[in-house]
């Protein structure tokens, strides 16, 4: 029987909806074989996790979690997880799934001519396939983290994120999600967008399920701000079928998230130029990224969440891509829970991100 492996690239024949890749990357993948301008990276699949986990004697203590989850309060996590968690930091990874990873790492630099690439860290389950969850939000993501050795660091928190608050204690109708099954972890090493502008766009109105509408919304530089909820984004509608721009709502942005040399870190920093007064997008390449969305709805047949980066240079490159679940298995009436927007509800789904390097490196520091 052949061993699955430890790593698999997103460019990769085999990896399109690969199970190796879970959810967010396998998806990723697809978007790669259909030709998308999607950044290179490869992930360390649910086996590598497995090995892992194994490896360490670590698989036991996961199960025994798994089983309690149900039943302890939210209080309680914490105390219960320590040691598992504590553990996924600190034990010895198996040689030579060390080495793989390495060797990935290195690889990756020569594709992308950078020496300690900064790459996004994303974690990517296989519980977010799961019917009626958005585990994609409560899961974490690193960025712009450089050399083999800080990667290596964030991928183990990506698994010992499994076992934290907001993943233990989530529940769809009622029931603890995680209980349902031993589900793996695959970690994706992607390399960062030196964002000019990002956000998310989706193939309906998620206000009120229109699938003739795009509706994007978008801010300068990195696209944490829109994800996170604490950058104002711009709006944009447009027409899918005639390409028109139908509204537009901009903003004065004082901030934007970015990569600061000083930290060492992804931060919320001042604006201090001319661009905060500007449309983070001009009419072109609003135009340019509804046609995208219409692209990669063909594509999957299915309205869709996009999330999407314009670099220094103008290049498109697209990030993230998700099934648009709100409004695409109901009727069009009434549309979340009372008090959650719509539009909030579809970008939790892209939340989970960690632009701080700290929260991982904070044990080794």
């Amino acid at each position: 029987m052949t061993q699955a492996p430890y790593i698999l690239w997103l460019d990769d024949a085999s990896a399109p909806g690969n199970a190796l890749l879970g959810g967010k990357f396998a998806s990723l993948a697809h978007s790669t074989a259909a030709g998308l301008a999607v950044p290179p990276g490869f992930g360390v699949t649910t086996a590598a996790y497995r090995h892992f986990m194994t490896a360490t004697g670590l698989a036991e203590e996961a199960a025994r979690i798994r089983a309690r989850a149900p039943h302890m309060a939210l209080n309680e996590i914490k105390g219960e997880t320590a040691r598992l968690v504590e553990g996924i930091k600190t034990a010895p990874l198996p040689p030579e799934l060390d080495t793989k990873i390495r060797e990935s790492y290195a690889v990756l630099e020569r594709r992308t001519g950078v020496s300690e690439t900064p790459v996004a860290v994303r974690s990517s389950g296989e519980s977010e396939d799961l019917e009626g969850a958005s585990f994609a939000g409560q899961y974490e993501t690193y960025l712009w983290i450089c050399g083999v050795d800080a990667v290596i660091r964030h991928i183990r928190a990506c698994w010992a994120g499994m076992f934290g608050d907001a993943v233990l204690s989530y529940r769809v109708d009622g029931e603890n999600a995680v209980a349902a099954g031993d589900f793996g972890m695959c970690v994706g090493i992607q390399q960062m967008v030196q964002a000019r502008a990002a956000g998310v766009m989706f193939t309906l109105n998620p206000l009120n399920g229109d699938r003739s509408k795009v509706v994007m919304e978008a801010c300068w530089g990195l696209g944490e701000g829109v994800v996170k909820g604490d950058i104002t984004p711009a709006q944009f509608t447009v027409d899918k079928v005639t390409l028109e721009i139908l509204d537009r709502k901009t903003v004065e942005q004082t901030e934007t998230y970015c990569f600061d040399p000083a930290a060492g870190e992804v931060t919320l920093m001042p604006m201090a130029d001319e661009r905060c007064r500007k449309p983070c997008l001009d009419d072109e390449q609003v135009l340019e990224l509804a046609k995208l969305a219409k692209q990669i709805e063909r594509q999957r047949g299915a309205p869709q969440d996009i999330e999407w980066a314009i670099g220094e240079r103008g290049e498109l490159r697209v990030l993230q891509v998700r099934p648009e679940t709100v409004w695409s298995h109901r009727e069009t009436k009434s549309l979340v829970e009372k008090g959650q927007s719509p539009v909030n509800r579809v970008l939790a789904r892209f939340a989970g991100v960690k632009v701080a390097a700290k929260a991982a490196q904070g044990e080794s520091r």
